[in-house]
């Protein structure tokens, strides 16, 4: 049930077979939500984190005029909300983009792996120092980027982060959000949106259908993207 997790710290450093275990023990309840319902309510006070087992997630907040913002995608492998264990209480919501198979862990059960494994600590830092380097290059993305550029990087950060915990075949990946919610991720209207994935696929770099990416030109959206992964700190090495 936890191998996106192993196959997601993984990725930065050797994960041992006694920290595996150790999470695996620390895990306490499990949950299936229904898309469209808040797994991590705005203004909640948590008592645990929440690992995303399967399916998508996103982070936003709420404008007073109802507006919406995504502010961070999650999947598979992802803590949706490790941040919480010291924040307490919820500024944002996460909700679910698609069917979720979520899993928590406790808010005490991670202080002991604070007190007793200095390395898993290190790595679970780690995951939210990434989240925070996504954050910025989302900022940038949304500040200077074209629209067509934003989403070229978007796709090329999803692929990636996604062919870590396997989930893409070949070059193609899942990604079930309507166009209305990925303009809740540029900052769109339904309309603009629509341009810009037509823009791309006019480019011949992805095909989109339904929801299945393709990506036709690996090479050319990452140019097109200005996508540099190393904000995902993704080389495996001692931390």
């Amino acid at each position: 049930m936890l191998e996106a997790l192993y196959l997601n710290l993984g990725q930065h450093d050797l994960l041992s077979d006694a920290e595996k275990t150790q999470l695996a023990s620390a895990m306490s309840t499990e949950k299936y939500c229904v898309t469209g319902e808040d797994i991590v309510p705005i203004g909640s006070r948590p008592i645990f984190s929440t690992l995303i087992v399967d399916g998508f997630a996103a982070r936003y907040k709420v404008l007073e005029n109802g507006g919406r913002q995504f502010t961070a995608l999650h999947v598979a492998g992802d803590f949706v909300d490790l941040h919480a264990f010291l924040l307490k209480t919820m500024d944002h919501g996460i909700v679910a983009l698609s069917p979720c198979h979520v899993v928590a862990i406790e808010h005490n059960k991670l202080r002991a792996i604070t007190e007793q494994a200095p390395h898993l600590t290190r790595l679970l830092w780690l995951n939210t120092l990434v989240d925070g380097a996504i954050h910025r290059e989302w900022i940038v993305a949304m500040g200077r980027r074209s629209k067509t550029s934003h989403l070229a990087h978007l796709i090329c950060e999803l692929f990636v982060r996604l062919q870590v915990v396997k989930k893409t075949r070949d070059m193609s990946f899942h990604l079930p959000l309507s166009q209305a919610e990925l303009a809740d991720v540029l900052g769109l209207s339904v309309v603009h949106m629509n341009r810009v994935i037509g823009t791309l696929r006019r480019m011949n770099v992805i095909n989109w259908t339904s929801h299945l990416i393709t990506i036709l030109d690996w090479a050319r959206l990452v140019e097109i993207a200005e996508f540099d992964p190393t904000y995902l700190s993704m080389n495996r090495e001692p931390r």
